[in-house]
Formats: structure tokens, C-alpha cells, sequence
């Protein structure tokens, strides 16, 4: 795969800088003179010369077409990440600064964020914290997943989500049924939910955004337009979200 993006890649280079040399050429011919009546042997030899005599324009190329097909990436994945029909939030739903947390249940880590945007969202009431359930750790995680995501369709994900992240001990069937029936949802409504291909679809959505935004672990925040892979403090929130909103003003 990663052969076959070189090969592409350079592909498309050597056809920027074949047009760009042609036009340089064409421009020192003869007004008159066609040019495919030019000697090619020439032709081939002066861009090889020129390329020799200054390697850093492929570099600066490939560099360029690198950040180009970056940015081109990253903003297909936040046209997903943005995508957020039934995932489960926090917060204020119409607020104007949205954050996205790439979360699994089993992850220790997690848990100890959780805290964190609880505090957030409990001074800022401008935010919306987006849980986009990323199963990767273990089979329960993607139970828990698919329970976070049919607690939130019986509109009881919140009070599910902190008994998860406050629970002692590892997640287990029995586990997430506890939380849920804690949490007020009718168990058997969610445990058809959770099979469901509607949140088959949600889970494989962030799962695909992951991807695009090469989150591979959790938890993983998107802030904006900052990319996260980790927990961070309160402190560091804030100072993202402020250059974030002072960007955006």
C-alpha cells in the first residue's frame, strides 16, 4: 500500500514538474517552432539537468503534495467527525464549541479524563461534548459501546455513562446492565439496541473518522481544530478552547 502511494506520488510529480520544465522550455523555442518537432533526447536531458542541479524542487514537491493530501485527509475526517446523528453527548446541545472524545470504557485512562470534562462542562455552559464510542480494547468495550450509544436513543446516557466511569473493577455484560438499569433504561429496549444496525453504523462512522484523523487510541480528543492523542489537564483545555474561539472570532 504504502509502495503503491510513492508510486502515485511520484507519478503525479514528475507530471508537475514535466509541465512546469515545458513551459520554461517552450517559452526559450522559436515562435514557430512545434513542439512535437523537438528534439525529445534534448528535452529528456535538460530535465534531468535540471533536476540534478536542483534536487530541493523535489523535495520541496513531494513536501507540498505530502501537506496537501494531509489537510485534503483531514478535512474528509472531520466532515465524519461532524457527523454526529445519535452519537451521545453532554452538555449544552446548542452550544457554539463542540469537542469530540474518542472513549472505551476499558480504557484507564478514560476514566481519569472523565473528571476533567465533567469540570469543563460544568463552568463553560457554551460546550457540547461529543462521546464518540471507540471500542478497541476488548469484546466488553464494544458492548459498553453499543450500550452508550442505546442509552442515549432512550435519553439516559449521561447518567449511564458516569456509572460506567465511576465503576470499580473491570466491564463485564453484568456490569453495563447495572449501569443501565441504574440509569433508568428499559433493559430490554436496549439490549435490541444494541444489535441494532443503527448503532452498528454509529460505532463503524467514529470508527472510520479514527481512521481518517489516525486516532488509533484512547482517549482522543478533538478540540477545535486540535488533534489530541491523550489526556490532557483542565489548564491545557482551556487554553486550547480560548485559541480556538479567538481563532474563530
Amino acid at each position: 500500500m504504502i509502495r503503491n502511494l510513492a508510486s502515485r506520488n511520484l507519478a503525479r510529480l514528475t507530471a508537475c514538474l514535466m509541465a512546469a520544465l515545458c513551459v520554461t522550455i517552450w517559452a526559450s523555442l522559436p515562435a514557430t517552432a512545434d513542439i512535437k518537432d523537438a528534439d525529445r533526447a534534448t528535452l529528456d536531458k535538460m530535465i534531468g539537468d535540471y533536476i540534478r542541479a536542483n534536487p530541493e524542487v523535489v523535495r520541496e514537491a513531494l513536501l507540498s503534495l505530502a501537506e496537501r493530501e494531509t489537510a485534503e485527509r483531514r478535512k474528509q475526517a472531520m466532515v465524519i467527525l461532524k457527523n454526529d446523528d445519535g452519537d451521545p453527548f453532554f452538555g449544552n446541545p446548542e452550544a457554539s464549541f463542540v469537542i469530540y472524545e474518542f472513549s472505551d470504557y476499558n480504557c484507564g485512562y478514560c476514566k481519569r479524563v472523565f473528571t476533567t470534562l465533567q469540570d469543563l462542562i460544568a463552568e463553560d455552559d457554551d460546550i457540547k461534548l461529543v462521546v464518540k464510542e471507540f471500542p478497541i480494547l476488548s469484546e466488553s468495550s464494544l458492548l459498553a459501546a453499543q450500550a452508550g450509544i442505546a442509552a442515549q436513543a432512550q435519553g439516559v446516557f449521561e447518567e449511564f455513562h458516569v456509572a460506567m466511569m465511576t465503576a470499580r473493577g473491570g466491564v463485564s455484560m453484568d456490569s453495563i446492565m447495572t449501569a443501565a438499569q441504574s440509569a433508568g433504561a428499559d433493559l430490554d429496549r436496549l439490549q435490541a439496541d444494541m444489535s441494532s444496525p443503527a448503532v452498528q453504523a454509529i460505532i463503524s462512522r467514529t470508527r472510520a473518522a479514527a481512521q481518517q484523523l489516525e486516532i488509533s487510541g484512547t482517549p482522543g480528543l478533538v478540540i477545535g481544530r486540535q488533534i489530541i492523542p491523550g489526556a490532557i489537564d483542565l489548564g491545557q483545555m482551556r487554553e486550547i478552547i480560548a485559541a480556538e474561539r479567538a481563532a474563530d472570532s
